[in-house]
């Protein structure tokens, strides 16, 4: 056992010898695998942080959200899609029954988007025409993942009185007032009509380059009455208590809708149905086909090296017979000059995929720090780099070495 470590460590470091002796060919090699490995190392780490990060923002959304939904509009993404055809909007009366006889122990909630954005004013500030408006029941928060900073929520007693009172989101209080004033029981101006702010709303943050926090929620009685559009239309929001049951609340709430929408057997549903986690499914299933772009890509450069590795280890072999004939004269046998050169391109190898892995955690992590996530150490891909990296080490090596264990002493001692 000895003996055979003494020959390892004998036969690494002769390949070191010959590795610092031919540092050119030695450098573009490396820098040839490395490229590959940074490539795979830093997209593979970037796809993960934007995985997350798409996770993330769903998941602050509601994560065990079910939203029914009209199909006057056509999400599209990738080769999948939501609609068929345009189907009705769901009417006030609609929504409302589906939530005094939805029977499932869930939070529901009633909501709508009743006009384009806005323009909220208090005393001399204005925003921009860019708030968004939503009409909704109290239930709302409850099932969009909203939590109250300062004051209160939206009552039954809001609604059923159909008073002027509004929530607001924390970007759009601090642009109103800043930070250090409340504009908790103040009043407002919605596209001139009177507010008075009864709750502000924890931030959500930025989302898909817009900022989530600059909206107002109005009792929905109240977005009927002075928000009124041709083409209104409500969604609801179905939150099940305990995530096992989401599956059972979609079928229940796509059984009873069909029923208040007075649909026969054989005919499709004529809305939508989707979970908080569809749109976030979708995403990352297109990303995949980057992964697979990617590794294609990387694996390409890999054989590239591959070759180029092996061109070195002939010539080496070439350059070295008359050292090779030596050595086997002193009674190297065959197997140890194999190793010897098979060890070689095996360094190469994991030095190429030591700086690709560098190289591409700093770039993937720069792409993670951008969207807002933390550094993140992909030990799977790193793992990944450095298998390919001993693959294309053996593959490149192997037909060198057994050249050069092949030569005949004699034969070799007589090079020039």
């Amino acid at each position: 056992m000895n003996n055979r470590l003494v020959i390892v460590r004998e036969n690494i470091n002769t390949a070191l010898v010959a590795i610092r002796t031919n540092r050119l060919r030695t450098t573009l090699t490396v820098l040839i695998i490395s490229i590959g490995i940074t490539a795979l190392i830093g997209i593979l780490t970037a796809i993960d942080s934007i995985k997350g990060s798409i996770n993330s923002e769903f998941s602050r959304m509601g994560s065990n959200t079910i939203t029914l939904s009209s199909r006057g509009m056509d999400v599209h993404v990738g080769n999948k899609h939501y609609r068929s055809k345009n189907q009705k909007s769901i009417t006030y009366k609609q929504a409302v029954d589906f939530k005094e006889r939805f029977e499932f122990p869930a939070n529901t909630s009633i909501f709508c988007r009743p006009k384009g954005n806005s323009t909220v004013k208090y005393a001399s500030e204005k925003t921009d025409p860019n708030i968004r408006i939503i009409g909704s029941d109290e239930n709302f928060l409850l099932t969009s993942g909203y939590e109250i900073k300062e004051g209160r929520n939206i009552s039954e007693n809001d609604i059923n009185s159909n008073l002027h009172v509004a929530l607001i989101g924390e970007a759009l209080s601090k642009q109103l007032v800043g930070d250090k004033t409340s504009l908790i029981e103040k009043f407002i101006s919605i596209d001139n009509i009177r507010f008075q702010v009864v709750g502000v709303l924890k931030s959500k943050g930025t989302s898909m380059g817009g900022d989530r926090d600059k909206f107002c929620i109005i009792p929905v009685s109240n977005a009927r009455q002075n928000f009124v559009s041709q083409e209104m239309t409500f969604n609801i929001n179905i939150s099940p208590l305990y995530s096992t049951l989401i599956e059972a609340a979609e079928s229940e709430a796509r059984g009873l809708f069909r029923i208040i929408r007075r649909l026969e057997l054989s005919d499709e549903d004529d809305f939508n149905i989707n979970k908080s986690d569809n749109i976030a499914s979708l995403l990352i299933e297109n990303l995949k086909y980057v992964s697979i772009a990617t590794t294609l890509i990387g694996i390409i450069t890999l054989v590239g090296a591959a070759i180029g590795l092996m061109n070195i280890m002939l010539v080496s072999v070439s350059e070295r017979t008359r050292e090779i004939g030596i050595r086997k004269a002193l009674g190297a046998n065959s197997k140890i000059i194999l190793r010897q050169f098979l060890y070689e391109s095996i360094i190469i190898g994991q030095i190429g995929g030591t700086l690709g892995v560098i190289f591409g955690l700093l770039i993937g992590n720069v792409v993670s720090l951008s969207v807002g996530n933390s550094f993140i150490v992909p030990w799977l891909w790193i793992a990944l780099g450095f298998i390919l990296c001993f693959v294309v080490g053996v593959l490149a090596g192997i037909l060198p070495a057994m050249r050069a264990a092949k030569l005949d002493p004699i034969e070799a001692l007589r090079y020039e």
